[in-house]
This record gives C-alpha cells, structure tokens and sequence, in this order.
C-alpha cells in the first residue's frame, strides 16, 4: 500500500515535493494490476476530476501517493463494477469526507437505462501490404509463406492491423535463429486456444441484455489476454530453466 506524503494532496498548485511522482511514475504503479493502463488514460480520468494533480512550476503533474490509490479505486469501480465516472467520483468524495457509504449499484437513467459511461474508443490503425512489406523487410513471397501457415492474416479489405507488425518483427528476429515459419505454427495453434478460452469466458459479457455490461466485453478481452500472455511467457521460461530480464 502505497503511503500518502506529508502535506496531503493539492489542487493544481505549484510544488516542488520531493514525494510527489511524475505520470511516467505513476502509471508504472499501476500496470501490474491494469495492464492496459496509460497516460492518456490518466489524463483522461484527471479531465473528469477523478483525482487532481499538483504542478510544479513549470506545469508538470506531480501525483502524491493518495491520488495513486484514488486511481487504483477508481479503475477498480470501473473493471468490477461497470460504473460510470460520474457515480465513483461522488462515491470516492463521499468516502474522502468520512461518510460511510456503501458501494453503489449500477447507475440507472428514470427511463430504467443505464447511464453511459463515457468512452475512450479504440483507435483501429491499419496497414496496408506494402507498408507491412516494408516495415518487416521482406518481399512477397515471404508474406506469402507467413500466410500460408497463418502466422498473418489479411482484413477483408485487403490491409492488417497494425498489430501484424510487431507479429512480422518477431518472426524476422526468431528467423535469425533458423527458426522457420513452419516451426512457428505449434505457437500460433497454442494461441489460437488461448484466444479461445478468452472467447469462451467473455461470450457471457457480451450476450448481457445490460449494454453497459456489453460495452466492457471488450476491456474484459484486453485484461485476459495480457493475463495469458504473461502466463504463457512464465510458462516458457520455467520450461526452459531462464529468466528474462
């Protein structure tokens, strides 16, 4: 549990605290437990007064260790309750002000509807086949070949998700190690299971007659996957008796 420096939290003011952490600090605090945690995020909760950070002089945030923990709850209300910001901030202020008050239901509009919450909205980047042959270094035929064994795969309309770069990057790299396409297939069947079983935990979240719950099937997705990919990374390593930095 992270301790709150002395002198409390401040609202805006100029500080020069050797206590206080930066963003960058703070969401490191965080990604343990939110992987999916970033700045933008951060910023976002703070534009919705979910927490106020002091400033220094220059205009840099500085967060003390009492607006790390109103974060962590914050995200929490959010991933575990699907309540929206308005709703946890007049909960966490009522707690702030010794109010004993119990964690609120699930929002509800007269009409008996869900208060949205508002919405960060993925960002869907594409990529088109040359902008992917260029940035992996290599030509067609080699695309073809990760195809093939379905280490990649084209979107309807011909282009990838900017995600297959990185896909492209590793296999180039493991490439240098006479690792072949067709020896990566055993990982891309052991992940197409993995993406199964996510599949099969948030089908329930996103059949709920609630379209709040629906809306965070996909936030759930995101938090199972960066599970399994750390189960997975712990699993190789154990298997082969290393370490990774």
């Amino acid at each position: 549990m992270l301790q709150t420096p002395s002198g409390g939290a401040g609202n805006g003011t100029a500080v020069t605290d050797s206590g206080l952490m930066s963003i960058g600090t703070v969401l490191n605090a965080l990604r343990d437990e939110f992987p999916d945690i970033t700045i933008s995020k951060i910023r976002f909760l703070e534009s919705e007064g979910l927490v106020e950070p002091r400033r220094t002089p220059a205009g840099y945030r500085k967060f003390s260790a009492h607006d790390v923990e109103r974060l962590g709850q914050v995200l929490r209300m959010q991933r575990d309750h699907y309540l929206p910001l308005k709703v946890i901030r007049e909960h966490l202020d009522a707690m702030e002000r010794g109010e004993a008050v119990p964690l609120p239901a699930l929002a509800r509009q007269r009409d008996g509807e869900p208060v949205p919450e508002p919405a960060e909205g993925p960002v869907v980047t594409r990529i088109g086949r040359e902008e992917l042959l260029t940035a992996a270094g290599v030509d067609d035929q080699e695309l073809k070949e990760w195809e093939s064994y379905g280490l990649v795969a084209p979107l309807p309309d011909g282009a990838y998700d900017a995600e297959v770069v990185t896909v492209a990057s590793l296999v180039v790299q493991l490439g240098k190690f006479g690792i072949e396409p067709r020896h990566l297939r055993v990982m891309k069947a052991a992940a197409d299971r993995e993406a199964g079983l996510v599949d099969q935990v948030v089908a329930p979240l996103k059949r709920h007659r609630n379209p709040q719950t629906r809306a965070h099937a996909e936030a759930r997705t995101k938090e199972l996957a960066g599970l399994a990919v750390k189960l997975h990374a712990a699993l190789v390593q154990t298997a082969l008796g290393v370490r990774l930095p």
